[in-house]
């Protein structure tokens, strides 16, 4: 299995190091821990999983994580695409509700058979740009 490679601002990052910077560790974290899975899911085993202190959140409906270990079975089809960019793109919401982010762009691409890539671009406050990119993000899955 090829470990996933993460490029933030255009430089590797090594995937069993987190970076230093708490925006980059933030997304990644965001990105690949995973989420409760909802009651109208389709499940890839019989386990909703997630982490059990978002049970009991602070705030209503704040959960950690992203749903995306739900295509774990799934082909990579054109509907894939379209949920795996979905639940990034919820994954990484709250960075603009707490005013991290102005705002979050969000792509998904197939690259072969085999490997999806997942681009984001996130424009701070003061308009600046962090771009962090993970390939082979599905490999990482199985």
């Amino acid at each position: 299995m090829q470990p996933t490679t993460i490029t933030v601002n255009g430089r590797v990052v090594d995937p069993g190091m987190m970076p230093a910077q708490s925006l980059e560790r933030a997304v990644i974290i965001s990105i690949f821990a995973w989420r409760r899975a909802e009651p109208d899911d389709r499940l890839p085993g019989s386990e909703k999983n997630g982490w059990w202190g978002d049970t009991w959140p602070d705030i209503e409906n704040d959960r950690i994580g992203s749903r995306f270990w739900l295509l774990t079975r799934d082909t990579i089809t054109p509907k894939t695409l379209a949920r795996a960019k979905e639940y990034v793109e919820e994954a990484l919401q709250w960075l603009v509700y707490v005013l991290v982010a102005d705002s979050i762009t969000v792509s998904v691409q197939r690259q072969g058979i085999d490997t999806i890539v997942i681009s984001t671009v996130i424009t701070k406050p003061d308009k600046t740009t962090t771009d962090i990119r993970m390939v082979t993000a599905w490999t990482g899955l199985s």
